[in-house]
């Protein structure tokens, strides 16, 4: 089968990649689809087929996705940008008359969700056969946090006692592996999340048992949150969207685990101190 998979500069889109190739894909019969194809030399060198593409430009995406039985769609990180983006993918590949789409979402109702809805809306009524994976909360998200509390023992947040089902990029790869190889998606959204829903005082031991210290969170509100991380040299923007993840924690729209993820990869999903030390 042949399979596309758009983003593929990224650290999710390399990880599918992978998984792929573990799978026993032909390389041959692999597209990788970004705009940084330079950084893909280590996978053209196996012989999978790199092309470039941009988003942002229709006319690279022309032809990306000829003679595909699947592709993978996966989100643009431009934030603002997404539904323009996606939708230009979409018109190709519903041009290309490629198999299916296969797009990776988020949970409804986070700050990232909205974008991500109005994307599913157009897929599901582009008349193109498809899957979305409703991806979880990233635990590498958090891997920046390490040296963080190596050095001061202590990490912040506003997320109260909310709980994160958070999974990995690496769990989150081998799922979108499978669906893009396997039969009886078709249709279906699932709910990607670890097997384990962690608080951000689980989180600060797991990081002590990493750098071995005591670890401690401190809880602030949204608006503390967002002063401490202004001051730590974060713009306004990202800075408020960060403190915005953590009211969605705080507000339980995080905490909800499901079994899709491991039911798909037929196994358990990896541990949180597993995404922080990958």
């Amino acid at each position: 089968m042949s399979v596309v998979v758009t983003g593929a500069t990224g650290h999710l889109g390399r990880l599918v990649l992978d998984s792929l190739l573990a799978r026993g894909v032909a390389p041959t019969d692999i597209t990788a689809a970004g705009r940084r194809t330079e950084t893909l030399s280590d996978y053209a060198a196996k012989g999978i087929n790199v092309v470039a593409v941009d988003y942002n430009d229709p006319a690279t995406l022309e032809g990306a996705f000829t003679g595909a039985d699947a592709v993978l769609l996966i989100s643009s990180s431009a934030i603002g940008q997404r539904v323009a983006q996606h939708s230009a993918v979409l018109d190709a590949v519903k041009a290309s008359g490629a198999g299916r789409i296969v797009y990776t979402s988020a949970f409804p109702g986070l700050v990232v969700s909205p974008e991500h809805e109005v994307t599913e809306a157009a897929i599901k009524d582009s008349g193109v056969p498809f899957t979305i994976l409703r991806n979880g909360w990233y635990i590498e998200n958090y891997q920046g946090l390490v040296d963080q509390a190596r050095a001061t023992g202590g990490i912040i947040g506003a997320a109260g006692e909310g709980k994160v089902a958070g999974a990995t990029r690496a769990d989150l790869a081998d799922a979108a592996a499978v669906v893009l190889t396997s039969a009886g998606h078709e249709g279906k959204t699932y709910g990607l999340t670890g097997d384990t829903a962690f608080t951000y005082t689980d989180l600060a031991a797991a990081l002590g048992g990493i750098v071995g210290r005591e670890v401690t969170y401190t809880d602030m509100s949204v608006e503390r949150y967002t002063e401490a991380l202004i001051g730590a040299g974060l713009d306004e923007g990202t800075a408020g969207f960060l403190a915005a993840a953590d009211q969605n924690i705080r507000d339980g729209l995080m905490a909800e685990v499901t079994s899709d993820l491991s039911d798909l990869i037929g196994r358990p999903t990896q541990s949180l101190k597993q995404g922080l030390t990958a």
